[in-house]
């Protein structure tokens, strides 16, 4: 815990968390009582997170098909994790694609559980976790910089955003500057955002510039598989058949009930899935 940063930021609303590379944007809303009771809460758990994860990011960074069984253990980050990317385990991808949402979501509900509160939200560097009680709405950062803003009501079934591209501080197979999926929790919200930046592509274009993963970071669960390090100029066409691609794979997420919807980015173009959710604008929450 003593390595912990917890403090309210200058609007005396929001509290900032950081423990190493984690850090935190959370919100309650409700009496000022609750809302001290879940910031409280949020912060004995912090101290927790990263001393949890640790011991296990060795299982956690091997493919999902190394798991041969459903995970069934969801309460802890870890089983978050795995459960998140076990729906798509047809593809390449590790538990580690959605770190940053189950961090998300089980701050969020360290911080709301027992508590009488209107909405909240934690903020992990873009991957948002929300809690809505009965009547509530609450509007959400999305989309390259995070800069648009979708309103989540509490009838709706998405509970998590996540978003994912090569621009971002994740690394990514694909050119996407960005995806924003809506889904049941976060970490299920950015692993699909993860896969569907990858799928955002022009494979073999020269004006794409890529390097094995683990020459940018030698414990990176991706290994020797070639990220993306700059993307040049690219023409109408191409981008469109690269936002096909993307498309696809979040049409079939859509589909199968993976996600509640998802809109990608390239350049100054944009698709989105055929859900309208991510076409309800709002003010400013998370």
């Amino acid at each position: 815990m003593s390595d912990v940063i917890a403090a309210l930021l200058p609007d005396g609303r929001r509290l900032h968390l950081q423990h190493g590379p984690i850090d935190i944007i959370a919100e309650a809303f409700g009496s000022d009582t609750e809302r001290k009771a879940a910031y409280d809460q949020a912060i004995a758990y912090m101290g927790s997170v990263l001393t949890t994860l640790a011991p296990m990011l060795p299982e956690l960074r091997k493919p999902v098909q190394a798991f041969h069984a459903k995970p069934l253990e969801r309460e802890t980050i870890a089983g978050r994790m795995k459960s998140a990317v076990w729906p798509h385990r047809e593809v390449f991808v590790s538990p580690m694609a959605a770190v940053a949402g189950a961090v998300a979501d089980a701050v969020l509900q360290a911080m709301t559980d027992g508590r009488d509160l209107e909405r909240a939200y934690a903020n992990n560097g873009g991957d948002i976790a929300v809690y809505l009680a009965a009547g509530q709405t609450i509007t959400v950062a999305a989309g390259p910089n995070l800069a648009d803003r979708v309103a989540v009501g509490q009838t709706d079934t998405a509970r998590g955003v996540a978003t994912s591209g090569w621009r971002g501080r994740s690394m990514s197979l694909g050119i996407a500057d960005a995806v924003t999926v809506l889904a049941a929790s976060a970490a299920e919200a950015d692993v699909a955002a993860t896969l569907i930046a990858n799928a955002v592509d022009l494979p073999g274009h020269p004006s794409i510039l890529r390097q094995p993963a683990n020459r940018r970071d030698p414990d990176s669960d991706l290994g020797t598989q070639p990220v993306t390090t700059g993307v040049g100029p690219l023409s109408d066409a191409e981008r469109a058949r690269a936002l096909e691609r993307g498309l696809v794979a979040a049409q079939k997420m859509c589909g199968a009930g993976l996600i509640e919807g998802a809109a990608l980015w390239l350049a100054d173009s944009v698709v989105k899935t055929d859900q309208k959710l991510l076409d309800r604008k709002g003010d400013t929450d998370a």
